[in-house]
């Protein structure tokens, strides 16, 4: 099984990656305009001290949580001069592998954060906790048994609910932003 390091020098720097998207790109990019970071985060400032430099991403650009996350992340890797580097989820399912979400998930995207030996620090996603109580409730209250006939079809309209939100509602983007922080100080 390859390293961390090997991993992230493989991967796309993060830059590069947005502007290869075929999926979500005009909404990562939109985000990122529109999300600023707080002027006054003390923790932010602490986080210039850490033992943190580089960020491995787990990620797909078709994942809607991606689409969320990944500007804010951006945002936080400029302010503390980070390398962010993305690997692709689906070509090669080792790495993923090594963080399922509930044991079972191939959830993305993920967070690595690396210090300057890339050896893992802590680690991210694929959603803040408050984003998962809405995705939570959307769910339940717009979607019926599996075995419903329009299952598929409500299913799809909720992933249209979810990720219109995710575009537009910087109340999510500041959850974001405060669960990554919260996770790294």
């Amino acid at each position: 099984m390859a390293k961390l390091e090997t991993y992230f020098k493989q991967s796309q720097p993060i830059g590069q990656y947005i502007d290869d998207m075929t999926v979500n790109k005009e909404n990562v990019l939109s985000i990122y305009e529109s999300f600023k970071l707080p002027n006054d985060d003390q923790r932010l400032k602490q986080l210039q001290q850490s033992a943190y430099s580089k960020v491995l991403v787990i990620s797909e650009d078709w994942c809607g949580d991606a689409m969320m996350n990944l500007p804010i992340l951006k945002r936080i890797s400029e302010e503390l001069n980070w390398e962010v580097r993305v690997f692709h989820r689906d070509e090669d399912t080792d790495l993923i592998d090594q963080y399922l979400t509930n044991g079972t998930s191939r959830s993305i995207p993920i967070f690595i954060f690396l210090n300057d030996n890339y050896e893992q620090e802590t680690v991210w996603g694929p959603r803040a906790q408050i984003v998962q109580k809405f995705v939570d409730d959307v769910r339940s209250t717009h979607l019926p048994n599996k075995e419903d006939a329009n299952y598929e079809d409500m299913l799809n309209e909720t992933h249209v609910i979810i990720s219109n939100r995710y575009k537009t509602d910087s109340t999510l983007w500041q959850a974001v932003y405060d669960s990554i922080i919260t996770k790294l100080s």
